[in-house]
């Protein structure tokens, strides 16, 4: 039931924008594989092999650090209400850091938010849907607010020395180049 493809479909990318929520997977050759929920409006679509998203500030920060010794990268999303499917987009990321040429293109992308950390982009190799039968409907609700009351409390100092406490290195102890692409 599943099919493969080589690039972003308009149909693959109205599906995509329609979700609230994908999932992001990342590992090196040795270590944990790290698979992490995003919503928060973070994806954009920017061609048929080619897709951002943002990372804000948060407990961990695997992504950044697997990407830097293997840059695979698999996007997941699945349709919760509508019709059933499972679309994965397979491909090679990197972080772009605030002191990357191209950070301030692409995070306008998104507008300002408090707590970016990094944009990831992903230059998409394969795309695969499968059926999504056994996916369960779910009600959207709206968006949590915490994370951005919390980011906004902190303030942009704040934000920085809890990179600086907890995201420059991920749990297996791989650097992430928070601080240093970041300055």
């Amino acid at each position: 039931m599943s099919q493969l493809f080589e690039e972003i479909s308009d149909r693959h990318r109205a599906f995509i924008e329609a979700q609230k929520l994908f999932f992001v997977a990342t590992a090196t050759a040795e270590g944990r594989i790290n698979l992490s929920p995003k919503g928060m409006d973070a994806l954009r679509v920017l061609g048929p092999n080619r897709v951002v998203w943002l990372n804000l500030t948060g407990s961990g920060n695997e992504s950044a650090a697997h990407v830097q010794v293997d840059p695979r990268m698999t996007l997941m999303l699945c349709a919760f209400e509508g019709s059933p499917m499972i679309l994965r987009l397979y491909g090679q990321a990197r972080a772009v850091h605030r002191s990357d040429a191209d950070w301030p293109a692409l995070s306008a992308l998104f507008g300002d938010r408090m707590g970016a950390r990094q944009v990831f982009d992903l230059a998409v190799e394969s795309v695969q849907t499968s059926c999504g039968f056994a996916v369960p409907l779910f009600d959207y609700q709206g968006e949590r607010d915490l994370l951005v009351r919390w980011a906004d409390k902190k303030g942009e100092g704040g934000i920085r020395d809890y990179w600086a406490e907890k995201n420059q290195t991920s749990i297996d102890g791989l650097p992430t180049g928070i601080v240093e692409k970041n300055g």
